[in-house]
């Protein structure tokens, strides 16, 4: 099959290089428009647009690819099936009935009809998920709602956070997108519905998002810790400033002081929460470094007494 690609960050670059390096000739890749990216803000392609580009794919970065005179380029491509893997604009009908065979797949890293939408994986931390995984769908006009031919699933690590769960997820996606081209081929496909009142909806990632409320208990802390590492990360207001913190764990236990206090023992902060105490591991200062704990106690570190928190986080 003529394969057209629809990727743009380094999550869908695994799933380019197997494509590329499989036996379906990828004959275009549809990528976001160059951005300014990094510290030096310099306009830079996207992750897989330089793939794209490095391994000499057509390539197309529309501002919107839902325009006419982008589809009749893509149409001259003569694809038989679209692959989406985190594109991020919206695939109007005139895209996604585009190929031959009338469709886009797509490979999501959720088990759906859980966690819809931009931010799966972050929610699935947040959600205390013990397994999450990757669902290939059909697209269709309502978001992440279409049909799955199959799914793989992984167990989420203990304290795995969202970087590298990631980067497994990553993996995983590409392996199921050629699982999934294997059985459209050879016409072995069988799609499911999915269950409409099992949806749930992972929205995009706010900063409102990464900010600790010490009135929750400390095992929902740690797992927003987890969720938000290692960016953008997790946050509270220290001395009038966020102070991130990037790795974190949870203990039970009573708790004599007030939600968001410091109290130091033997060199290690701990901070009290709803329920239970938080222990930071990894922290980081604005416009700093990040630092294991052991550090940054040796500098101006917490104290005990100390109170994390403000409403002017929100």
């Amino acid at each position: 099959m003529r394969l057209l690609f629809f990727g743009t960050p380094e999550f869908a670059v695994p799933t380019l290089a197997r494509l590329l390096a499989g036996n379906h000739p990828v004959v275009g890749v549809v990528s976001q428009p160059d951005r300014r990216r990094g510290r030096g803000r310099k306009t830079t392609p996207s992750p897989v647009a330089a793939h794209a580009m490095s391994a000499g794919v057509p390539l197309f970065r529309p501002e919107k690819v839902g325009a006419q005179t982008v589809a009749d380029e893509l149409a001259a491509t003569e694809p038989d099936l679209g692959v989406v893997v985190a594109f991020g604009q919206f695939l109007p009908k005139r895209i996604r009935e585009l190929p031959s065979r009338g469709y886009l797949i797509n490979g999501h890293a959720s088990l759906l009809p859980r966690h819809r939408g931009a931010a799966p994986i972050a929610h699935a931390l947040l959600a205390g998920d013990a397994e999450t995984g990757v669902s290939v769908m059909r697209v269709e006009r309502e978001m992440d709602a279409g049909p799955v031919a199959l799914e793989k699933r992984t167990k989420i690590g203990p304290d795995e956070d969202c970087g590298s769960l990631t980067r497994r997820i990553a993996e995983l996606t590409a392996e199921a997108i050629d699982e999934g081209l294997a059985e459209i081929a050879n016409d072995r496909v069988k799609w499911v519905e999915q269950d409409p009142s099992a949806a749930t909806f992972a929205s995009k990632i706010e900063r409102r998002d990464a900010h600790l409320d010490w009135s929750e208990d400390a095992s929902a802390l740690a797992r927003r810790v987890r969720a938000m590492g290692p960016r953008p990360g997790a946050f509270s207001e220290w001395n009038g400033e966020p102070l991130r913190i990037l790795a974190a764990r949870a203990e039970a236990g009573p708790v004599g002081e007030a939600p968001g206090t410091v109290v130091v023992i033997d060199e290690q902060p701990r901070i009290a929460t709803g329920e239970g105490w938080l222990y930071p591991l990894e922290l980081q200062r604005p416009g700093g470094k990040a630092m294991a704990v052991s550090d940054f106690q040796r500098g101006r570190g917490l104290q005990t007494g100390t109170q994390l928190g403000s409403e002017a986080c929100e």
